[in-house]
């Protein structure tokens, strides 16, 4: 039985540049919650989450740093957009259910969609991938126009999907023209709010495996850690983990060096954090009586409410759609003006 978990909305950023913008919506449908909403949608750019609908408001709600822009006509389309979504993925849902002969217990279907630009070289990547109970199920790859089934049960989704050329042809249109507009919209109305710089707080602590570098509350979430000994850099003993939001918008990531508390004593070990926001921080191990733990800052350090949807996602993150080789999970995209979203199962 699937158990339901909270996937929150990440984004892209490349430290060096910080011209990578993305605009993505995730859309959860779920059975056998009781008192919870069937149907989710999160709308996020930049990894600031920008709007929520739920099967229970059934209105496209925009953040504070957006509720004074644009104009009703967007929202309400917006609204539009993923009530179509709703409808379709409650289907879908059932759908599903049957053709794996689940009869109860909880289970989720979802997608994950949008683009990202480079307002650097105009680039854009695109990404749409759906999952079931967890598992990767199918995703879409642009670049050629066709659906990856991730396994035997999604084939027929995606034989369903793949003849309808139409509705391929009108997803191509909408990620190149569609969700690059609405992603430069929101970043130019959100401008003070997705343009700020926030330093990250870096704190060292050590566990009986290992060190862990952990850095907290930096803003955008594009930031490098690096364990160094005796100024080398470490890569085989360095377990990266993945950039995770916190409550207040900004980021944490942490990265555990995994070293023997008598190696420790050999070596001369440093975390470097590297953020746009300044100068790297560099913090170095000391070991005293092989117990205790001492960060010493060497660099300079500048001291959404997240809304979360019920997911379940085998895999972090997201492939692109416009590369042959995907295979992931993804939520379906809006209907109304959009692209069909009613696309999505409906094999019943």
């Amino acid at each position: 039985m699937a158990t339901a978990t909270f996937l929150v909305a990440l984004c892209c950023f490349q430290v060096a540049s910080g011209v990578i913008h993305t605009h993505q919506y995730y859309f959860t449908a779920t059975s056998g919650i009781p008192n919870f909403p069937e149907f989710v949608v999160v709308g996020v750019v930049d990894g600031q989450q920008f709007g929520q609908y739920d099967s229970f408001t059934k209105r496209m709600v925009p953040k504070e740093w957006l509720a004074n822009e644009g104009d009703s006509d967007h929202w309400n389309s917006e609204t539009e957009n993923a009530a179509g979504a709703e409808a379709v993925f409650k289907v879908d849902i059932r759908d599903l259910t049957s053709r794996f002969n689940q009869t109860e217990g909880v289970h989720t279907w979802q997608r994950m969609f949008g683009c990202q630009w480079d307002d650097e070289s105009d680039a854009v990547e695109t990404f749409d991938q759906y999952g079931y109970d967890g598992e990767d199920f199918i995703s879409l790859d642009l670049k050629n126009l066709r659906y990856i089934a991730s396994n035997q049960q999604a084939v027929l989704t995606k034989n369903k999907w793949d003849n309808d050329r139409s509705d391929l042809d009108r997803w191509k249109h909408y990620y190149f023209q569609r969700c690059v507009e609405l992603l430069k919209m929101y970043v130019q109305y959100g401008s003070s709010a997705l343009g700020r710089t926030v330093s990250p707080e870096v704190t060292l602590f050590q566990k009986d495996s290992g060190v862990v570098c952990h850095s907290t509350g930096f803003y955008p979430d594009g930031v490098v850690i690096t364990w160094k000994r005796d100024g080398e850099d470490l890569h085989e003993d360095v377990n990266m983990g993945e950039t995770l939001p916190n409550e207040d918008g900004t980021f944490q990531k942490r990265a555990e060096l995994t070293v023997s508390p008598e190696e420790r004593k050999k070596g001369h070990f440093t975390c470097e954090v590297e953020h746009r926001s300044g100068k790297p921080i560099v913090k170095t191990l000391i070991v005293e009586d092989g117990k205790n733990l001492v960060g010493i800052i060497i660099g300079c350090v500048i001291v959404i409410g997240v809304v979360v949807a019920i997911v379940i996602m085998k895999k972090k993150g997201y492939n692109k759609a416009s590369q042959s080789d995907a295979g992931s999970d993804t939520s379906a995209p809006l209907q109304g003006k959009e692209p069909s979203v009613v696309t999505a199962e409906h094999e019943e």
